[in-house]
């Protein structure tokens, strides 16, 4: 009974020391090559988008290797499309917005702005409030404004986004099955049904959540650009795109998306007496975003609690920026899948005592 206990007990020491020895490595190599495996996550994160759509024309009797470059062609056709029809469109809302946010355009608005606050409310007469916004406005705002080509360049290079995206991506989905199986047989046998269990489950709940998670940002965006257009704000189309890309990253999507909104507002306005209406508006999407299509999308993707996912998104932007504010939650969700499965794999199989 003793020796029994005894081997037990070894093999469990044996397991746990391996494991923190194999997520030590991990880390250390993760951090020295951490653009490469970013650039690697991204294309992980795009096959999963389109991996189903791959597995069922596979099983109608289509080549993998046809359907994956039926899929790539057609969405080269669709994103050209778009493009196509929206880019003039954008860029020229993009450079209305550079142009309205010009320090004349701002200084004559925030004038505006200031007289009509000193007219409302008396006790404001001596208080230099057009300084202190136009101080703000311009270390804050305008540098912010002017630094997202650099943050969006931060990101990935032309050519990473070009090249080097597309072609990982599309040989991680003609032989994503051939990947898994290589993966796999690196592991002892004893170990091959939990390995095998670990690795769909994080590709079927990935690739849901950021399925969901790609269509929940598309639906803010477009309810955004319309409530924007319907209350006669100018640039709606860019100020929607912002509202849906910024909604990408949990939680500060109504920030990223409103202050746009206002600021735009305001200068088109001279006052805040659109400010009701946008609050208004956003909360509405963001109250039916919430309640209705979020549940229905992501049911229970993450199950994480909010603080937890506020915190990870803080560490990316430490780590990677804004990129590593839009891989966090996909990646603590990796994480948090592999350590469930192996955590009750081991445990229902009896590889180690728990």
């Amino acid at each position: 009974m003793a020796n029994t206990l005894n081997e037990s007990q070894n093999r469990n020491l044996k397991f746990i020391s391996g494991l923190a020895a194999a997520t030590v490595i991990s880390l250390f190599l993760a951090y020295i090559y951490i653009d490469v495996l970013a650039l690697l996550a991204v294309s992980i994160l795009i096959s999963l988008i389109f991996n189903p759509v791959v597995d069922f024309l596979e099983q109608n009797k289509i080549p993998r290797v046809v359907a994956v470059l039926s899929i790539f062609v057609l969405t080269g056709l669709l994103l050209f499309s778009l493009v196509s029809i929206l880019l003039p469109k954008l860029v020229n809302q993009l450079e209305t917005i550079a142009n309205s946010l010009s320090d004349e355009a701002v200084n004559q608005s925030l004038a505006q702005f200031e007289q009509t606050l000193k007219t409302k409310f008396p006790f404001l007469a001596s208080f230099d409030l057009s300084e202190r916004i136009s101080s703000f406005f311009n270390s804050t705002i305008l540098g912010w404004i002017n630094n997202l080509s650099n943050i969006v360049q931060g990101i990935f290079s032309f050519l990473a986004v070009i090249v080097i995206i597309p072609f990982m991506t599309f040989f991680i989905l003609k032989d994503s099955k051939k990947l898994l199986h290589g993966i796999i047989n690196f592991m002892p046998n004893k170990s091959f049904e939990v390995s095998y269990n670990v690795l769909t489950k994080i590709g079927f709940q990935l690739g849901r959540y950021v399925r969901g998670w790609i269509l929940d940002a598309t639906i803010v965006g477009i309810l955004s650009g319309s409530g924007l257009a319907l209350l006669g704000i100018n640039n709606a189309i860019s100020i929607g795109f912002i509202a849906g890309a910024g909604h990408l990253i949990p939680y500060f999507g109504p920030v990223i998306g409103g202050l746009p909104a206002i600021i735009i507002s305001i200068i088109q306005f001279g006052d805040l007496s659109m400010l009701p209406s946008l609050l208004l508006m956003f909360t509405i999407i963001y109250t039916f975003d919430n309640g209705f299509i979020q549940p229905n999308i992501f049911s229970k993707s993450t199950d994480m609690h909010p603080l937890m996912i506020i915190i990870l998104i803080l560490v990316g932007s430490e780590t990677l920026g804004v990129l590593g504010m839009l891989l966090a939650v996909p990646v603590a969700t990796v994480i948090k899948t592999a350590v469930k499965e192996i955590y009750f794999g081991y445990k229902n199989y009896k590889i180690i005592s728990l």
